[in-house]
């Protein structure tokens, strides 16, 4: 019996960046003891609707003046996110946590911070990140970030958003104009 737990461990551990780093992440789960696991199959695509949220999440953040974030932090955010949660994201693709580009249109400023500096409520208290935590398993692991550290980051997914936006935009005029294109007989 205690190898087949033992085997349970070193299985659960496999993915997870907090038994890699040996961090004590008390928040594993918000299930209370007793309550069944429920069994993930393979995982799934992220939605590409949009989904925003309209709270603010649960933490000291209350308000954020995005327009007021000056945009040279984005290279410090890009470094701080390198650093601190890379291991568990990437920006384009799902990783142990989700994807983190377009962010910032499906969460409001608040909510970011507030999940970036207090995971362990947010995944407690939030209904956002409680599905977040259904979705991916494992929680978001708390950095200790500064609230200029956490704004840096949100700088630099704002930077990102925005770009691919951008990017998105150039191409769809790109396809508007080729299609658009006549020859010189009218065809």
């Amino acid at each position: 019996m205690k190898r087949i737990s033992l085997l349970a461990v070193v299985l659960a551990c496999a993915g997870s960046s907090a038994c890699e780093t040996g961090k004590n992440n008390s928040a594993w789960s918000t299930k209370p003891v007793g309550e069944p696991q429920v069994a993930t199959g393979a995982p799934t695509a992220p939605s590409t609707a949009p989904t925003i949220t309209s709270g603010k999440g649960v933490g000291p953040v209350d308000h954020v003046d995005f327009a007021s974030l000056d945009e040279s932090r984005a290279p410090i955010g890009a470094k701080l996110f390198q650093e601190k949660c890379s291991a568990c994201h990437k920006i384009e693709e799902r990783y142990i946590g989700p994807a983190l580009a377009g962010v910032t249109e499906r969460r409001q400023p608040e909510w970011i911070l507030n999940m970036i500096l207090n995971p362990e409520v947010m995944i407690k208290e939030d209904p956002t990140a409680k599905g977040l935590l259904a979705t991916y398993i494992a929680p978001m692991a708390n950095q200790h970030l500064t609230r200029d550290e956490a704004e840096s980051i949100l700088v630099y997914f704002r930077e990102h958003d925005e770009v691919m936006g951008e990017d998105d935009t150039e191409e769809a005029g790109r396809d508007a104009s080729s299609s658009n294109v006549t020859t010189a007989n009218g065809h």
